[in-house]
């Protein structure tokens, strides 16, 4: 994979920043990317600065994406896969009770921005016959009372089905990798009882490091539930 490259959005932490570095190990070179750089630039001094372009990114700007995969090209001169990872939770409270303007900020990132992903970077995945992965959750297929961000997400599951339809006879693989608990700074206390960010890394790596025969469509992982 030396001359391949893999694009993250989200890559500042969490599921983006592990799987960062499990691509790092399978010798990818990484485009970074998230809304702010400082923590991005610290992954780039840890995998080398040589094999790694970090990149300011708003994902519901069109004119970041474009720039995103522009500077991508620029500097490497071909994208392999690119990870639609950037998503953000809502507030709680319900239909009833949330706080409205929170829902605009989730449904603008998790949905829209990973749209703007997909057009953004396909015409350089078309090239390559490359690869898109889509950060679902399990919560996108599961009915979950009050949810917004389910509702979000159930958006993505549709959209990765539409995206391989469209895609159909291009070469080009979509995956949906839907987690269930990830013990992330997605929370602001540890859940009890979740999966690790490297747990979903590496079934990003699994589904990339597949001949080009095998799409795997999909994903979900939830933690093995406990014994009482």
């Amino acid at each position: 994979m030396n001359d391949h490259v893999m694009l993250i959005t989200g890559a500042s932490t969490g599921i983006g920043a592990a799987t960062a570095r499990a691509a790092h190990r399978a010798d990818y070179r990484l485009v970074l990317a998230a809304r702010s750089t400082d923590k991005l630039d610290a992954l780039a001094r840890e995998f080398g600065t040589d094999k790694t372009l970090t990149v300011a990114c708003d994902v519901t700007s069109m004119e970041d994406q474009q720039a995103m995969v522009d500077k991508a090209m620029e500097r490497f001169g071909r994208i392999d896969v690119v990870f639609a990872n950037a998503g953000r939770g809502g507030s709680p409270g319900g239909f009833s009770e949330a706080d409205h303007e929170s829902w605009r900020d989730m449904l603008m990132t998790n949905v829209y921005g990973v749209g703007l992903t997909i057009q953004a970077s396909l015409p350089m995945l078309r090239k390559t016959q490359g690869h898109i992965l889509l950060t679902g959750s399990a919560a996108g297929r599961a009915t979950i009372p009050g949810s917004m961000y389910s509702a979000s997400k159930w958006a993505v599951t549709g959209i990765g089905y539409n995206l391989r339809e469209e895609l159909r006879g291009s070469g080009i693989r979509v995956t949906l990798i839907e987690p269930g608990m990830v013990d992330t700074p997605f929370f602001d206390q540890a859940p009890d009882h979740a999966l690790e960010d490297r747990d979903i890394a590496n079934a990003v790596m699994y589904a990339v490091s597949q001949p080009a025969h095998v799409d795997v469509n999909e994903i979900l992982i939830r933690p093995t539930p406990s014994r009482e």
